[in-house]
């Protein structure tokens, strides 16, 4: 029989939306199909060490690198990965997406959706070595970027309501049965990789970097605007020109695999810098 692609499951939501209550039904359904799950969760940290995370950018970079590493450690043919995590900035979604790609296996987003305030509500009722702080509640609610099916890196999403069952048929079959997007660039995303596609990743990219050089130079330490976009590139340090390369080589080879629509380079290059730097 034809070997089954194990796949990676992206967990998606608010702080305090249910997600680890979702990821214990997800598991639940998966032991019925004798598949090895391995579950990567930010929870095993302390309610201090949970908020220091997210207080600070530096930490929070170091938190998303430590989680994207044990996706790539762990995710395998012979094993389904579940990230139980925020995952709220797209930029580190699309990463995720493309390493799950890389080795040929599917994956999904699971958005627990639920509104702020019953988010905070649900936070509040938390044992205090589980809850985040006020402070840091609200920052992660302004910043969170809510998954998009319409993205190839969100897609397919499954949205579960409080109170929803888990769509178990759907969920397993786009999980197990599902074919991979295949490594390489297909006959329905080659008119991206055109000249115009390249030249433009080529040169945003580039502007993108000199900007931030520039800023640098202007005393712009911690955050820098970036022109056609809404963003900012938010720095914990001064960063050199070799590494701002050696960043924009990797976005590069990303997006050459996987492209996206001319109008979200600038905008997901941004992101990336702010995931990687």
């Amino acid at each position: 029989s034809t070997k089954i692609k194990m796949p990676l499951i992206l967990m998606c939501g608010l702080p305090s939306s249910g997600k680890s209550t979702r990821v214990a039904e997800i598991v639940e359904l998966l032991s019925s199909t004798g598949k090895d799950v391995h579950i990567i969760t930010e929870n095993f940290i302390t309610s201090e060490a949970k908020n220091g995370c997210f207080v600070s950018s530096l930490s929070e970079k170091e938190l998303r690198s430590t989680l994207k590493s044990e996706v790539e450690r762990y995710l395998t043919p012979d094993r389904i990965v579940i990230l139980d995590a925020l995952n709220y900035i797209k930029g580190y979604r699309y990463e995720l997406y493309c390493i799950s790609k890389h080795i040929k296996t599917t994956h999904c987003v699971v958005l627990c959706e639920i509104g702020a305030d019953v988010a905070k509500k649900w936070n509040s009722g938390r044992a205090a070595d589980q809850k985040y702080n006020e402070e840091v509640f609200d920052a992660l609610v302004m910043r969170f970027e809510a998954p998009d099916s319409r993205n190839r890196w969100d897609y397919p999403l499954f949205t579960a309501h409080p109170g929803d069952e888990l769509p178990a048929a759907d969920l397993l079959e786009a999980l197990l049965n599902r074919k991979p997007p295949p490594p390489n660039q297909s006959t329905q995303t080659k008119p991206l990789t055109s000249a115009n596609f390249l030249h433009e990743l080529d040169r945003r990219t580039q502007e993108i970097v000199t900007s931030i050089l520039r800023g640098q130079e202007q005393g712009m330490v911690t955050s820098v605007p970036i022109t056609g976009t809404s963003e900012s590139v938010h720095l914990t340090r001064s960063v050199t020109m070799a590494e701002l390369r050696r960043a924009r080589r990797q976005f590069i080879s990303y997006t050459t695999l996987h492209p996206v629509e001319s109008h979200m380079i600038s905008s997901l290059f941004v992101q990336y810098l702010n995931t990687v730097m």
